[in-house]
C-alpha cells in the first residue's frame, strides 16, 4: 500500500489494495484486495469498495456506497470482471456500481467529471461518458451507454441495452425503453421527445447556427411526418454544412433497440 493520508483507524484495508497518495478513507469503510484508488480521492464512512475495481484521481465518494460488487445477473458465475471509474467524479450517498459480465466486454466503465447524486445504480456492463449528471435515484439496467454531458432527472429508469446520446436530457421520472438521440429532451413513461436541449448546447459553446441546424434535424426526425429512414437520410445530407450533426447521424445509424418516437 502506497502513501496515504486521512485513513480512519476503523477502516479495513486489504494489504494488497493499492492506495494512492493523499487518499482519505472514512470510518468503517472496507477496501478489498483487488481495489486501486488514485491519488487525492476521498472515500466516505461505511463504504464497501470491492471486486476488481480501479478508481482514478480526485474522486469524492460519499458515505454508504457499494462500489465494485458483483453484477445482479443470474448468468454471472464469478468470472473475472471489472469496474473502472475515471477522475474527478462526485458520487453521493448510497450509490451502487457493479462490475461487468462475461456476456459483454467484462467491464463497467464510468468516465471523468461526472456528478452522480444519491441512490444512483449503475448496473453491469454500463458505459458512462464524461460530464454527465445523474439526479437522485436514476437507475441504469445492464449494458446501457450514456453519452457525454447527458443529464438524467430524478427517478429516471433506463432499460437494458439502451443508449442515451450526448447532450440529451431526461425529465424527472422518465422511463426510457429505447434509444434517446443526442441533443434531445425527453420525458414521460414511456419516454417521449419534447424538444432539443438548446440551453445546454448554449452553455457548452454551440453556435446559434449549429443550434438552429440541430432544431431543423429534430423537426425532420419528429415533426415532419417522415419515416425514420427518410429523416435519417435528410439529416445526413445536412452534415457537410453543419458538422455538429455528425454524432446524431452516427447514433441514428447504430440504433439496436430503436429510437424513441
Amino acid at each position: 500500500m502506497g502513501l496515504a493520508s486521512g485513513i480512519h483507524p476503523t477502516a479495513i484495508i486489504h494489504r494488497a489494495a493499492r492506495i494512492g497518495a493523499g487518499v482519505s478513507i472514512g470510518a468503517f469503510s472496507i477496501i478489498d484486495e483487488q481495489v486501486e484508488i488514485g491519488a487525492g480521492t476521498s472515500i466516505g464512512h461505511h463504504c464497501v469498495i470491492t471486486g476488481s475495481t480501479r478508481i482514478g484521481r480526485e474522486n469524492r465518494i460519499f458515505h454508504f456506497c457499494s462500489i465494485g460488487e458483483e453484477p445482479q445477473d443470474k448468468k454471472y458465475e464469478e468470472e473475472a470482471t471489472r469496474l473502472e471509474i475515471g477522475d474527478r467524479n462526485t458520487i453521493r450517498e448510497y450509490c451502487t456500481f457493479n462490475t461487468g459480465t462475461a456476456q459483454d466486454t467484462g467491464v463497467t466503465r464510468v468516465g471523468n467529471d461526472n456528478w452522480i447524486m444519491a441512490y444512483v445504480h449503475v448496473a453491469h456492463d454500463c458505459r458512462v461518458g464524461d460530464h454527465t449528471v445523474f439526479a437522485n435515484h436514476a437507475t441504469l439496467a445492464g449494458h446501457v451507454d450514456i453519452g457525454d454531458w447527458a443529464i438524467l432527472g430524478g427517478f429516471t429508469g433506463v432499460h437494458q441495452f439502451c443508449r442515451v446520446g450526448a447532450h440529451s436530457f431526461c425529465g424527472v421520472g422518465t422511463v426510457l425503453l429505447q434509444d434517446l438521440p443526442p441533443f434531445v429532451i425527453c420525458a414521460g413513461n414511456p419516454a417521449a421527445p419534447r424538444s432539443i436541449n438548446a440551453e445546454g448546447l448554449k452553455r457548452r459553446g454551440y453556435s446559434a447556427e449549429a443550434i438552429a441546424a440541430i432544431k431543423r434535424a429534430y423537426k425532420l426526425l419528429y415533426r415532419n411526418g417522415l419515416s425514420f429512414d427518410d429523416a435519417r437520410t435528410q439529416i445526413a445530407e445536412a452534415v457537410e454544412a453543419t458538422p455538429e450533426l455528425a454524432p446524431l447521424v452516427a447514433f441514428l445509424a447504430e440504433s439496436g433497440r430503436g429510437v424513441i418516437r
